[in-house]
Formats: structure tokens, sequence, C-alpha cells
């Protein structure tokens, strides 16, 4: 597990199935053909099918994951390059988690995600990654101890909510936001409780933050309760502190 420039074969998820080389070529996701509505109607027939698949999904991921310590799930870009700051700074995340005690869920791909596997792993952490299947992108990365590639984004995000005290995100794209969100909203109307979302990067966050509390809130979309779900942050061991206390307060709850 090094930071070589060796080129890995292309390679591509289907759930648990590695695809390799031309197998990993494929003109659609599961998702995709689920969603689509488009083409043949024989989607009529072969949908209830397909619940047994998405049955079987979260029944993996339950049995995986049922005994997992306590865990903090890291969002970021997959794009970012293992030299860059944010790379630098997911790691430290990774192994300041792991030294806390805590589990570091990602969605185990590259970038952000790798950053956070590689420094929670190296701390004597356990690292966890939770693959999706799409049409780029590889599969887990080198530094996943534990991880679980599936084929649909609902029962994966059931899994990061379900299975985490926190999420820290790093700077990251669409796919960052939507989960960001989809934990707001689920704090926010109290689907989960005592749950910090942490937005790691001022510099990087800070826009977004103060459209919240200016537009959004001022116009009356959400309320001051709302936006202090949010925490926003530069410093690691800030982050952490705000994951820790939520955690402590959950455990005196309980």
């Amino acid at each position: 597990m090094s930071d070589s420039g060796d080129r890995r074969p292309e390679e591509k998820q289907r759930g648990p199935v590695v695809l390799r080389r031309e197998h990993a070529v494929e003109a659609t996701t599961t998702d995709q053909r689920l969603l689509d509505s488009r083409g043949p109607s024989d989607w009529v027939h072969t949908d209830p099918w397909r619940v047994l698949r998405i049955q079987a999904e979260f029944v993996e991921g339950f049995g995986m994951l049922a005994e997992l310590p306590r865990a903090v799930t890291v969002f970021g870009s997959a794009r970012t390059a293992r030299d860059h700051l944010e790379y630098a700074q997911g790691r430290a995340l990774g192994t300041a988690l792991a030294e806390a005690g805590y589990a570091v869920i990602t969605g185990g791909g590259p970038g952000v995600m790798e950053a956070a596997n590689k420094g929670c792993s190296e701390a004597g952490g356990l690292s966890v990654g939770l693959g999706i299947e799409l049409p780029f992108e590889q599969g887990l990365n080198d530094w996943v101890d534990l991880g679980i590639n599936f084929r649909y984004f609902f029962a994966r995000k059931t899994m990061f909510v379900k299975y985490s005290q926190a999420f820290v995100c790093l700077p990251g794209g669409f796919g960052t936001l939507d989960e960001l969100f989809e934990a707001l909203t689920l704090v926010q109307t109290k689907k989960v409780t005592k749950f910090p979302v942490v937005l790691l990067g001022t510099d990087y966050w800070g826009g977004l933050h103060d459209w919240i509390s200016k537009t959004v809130l001022d116009s009356g979309k959400v309320g001051e309760i709302d936006l202090a779900l949010l925490h926003l942050t530069d410093d690691v061991d800030d982050a952490v502190s705000v994951v820790h206390a939520a955690y402590k307060a959950w455990e005196d709850a309980h």
C-alpha cells in the first residue's frame, strides 16, 4: 500500500463483483437501469425481482457493520490529488479520529476518501469504505480495512447515517453536497438525533455557510436552530472535539 505511481488496471465495481480491463466498460449502472423509465416495458416484470437485490444489499450492509465501534463518516472529493493540502488534511483527520477511538467511514474511493482511510489505518484505527457502482472512478482504495460495494445509492446512504456518530465534510462536489444536505435534513426533522455535521475548510465552505445564514435564514426558510447544526472550522482538532462532545452528550443521555 504505497503512494507509488504504478498504474492499476481499469476497474469497475458491480455490487460485490470486481470487473477489470475490457470487462470494466459498461454502458449503464444498476441505479440507472432502476431509475430510468425510458425504453422497453419489460421493467414492469423485472422490478419486483430487483427488490430482492435491494434487500440483499441492506442485509449485507447491516450484517457487516452491526458490530462496528463508534464511527465518523468523512466526505470529500474523489478528485483531490495526493499532493494537495486537502489530502494532507483528510489524512490528518483520519489519524486524529482513530487516535480518539473512532472508526472512519468513507465512500471508499480515491482523493479525500483515500486520505482519511489512510490516516485512520496508519494510526491503527478501523478504516471502512462503502463503495458505489459508478460509470467512472475506481473501486475501493488500498487503505480500506473493511469494505463493501453497493449498487444502490439509497442503500449505501442508509449505512452512512445508521453507523456514524457524525459527518465531517471536506471540500467536495455534488456527492459531498448531497450527503451533507441529507444529513442536515435528517437531523432537522429529528430522524436522527445529536448528529453533528462539521464543515472542514472555511475558504471552501464559507460562501455556502454565509448563503445559508443570510439568504436562507433571513428569508425564513430555516431557523437559528437549524443553522446551529453546522460547525465551520479549519482545525482538525476542533472538528474532532465537536464530534467527541456530541458523542459524550449522547452517551450521557443513554
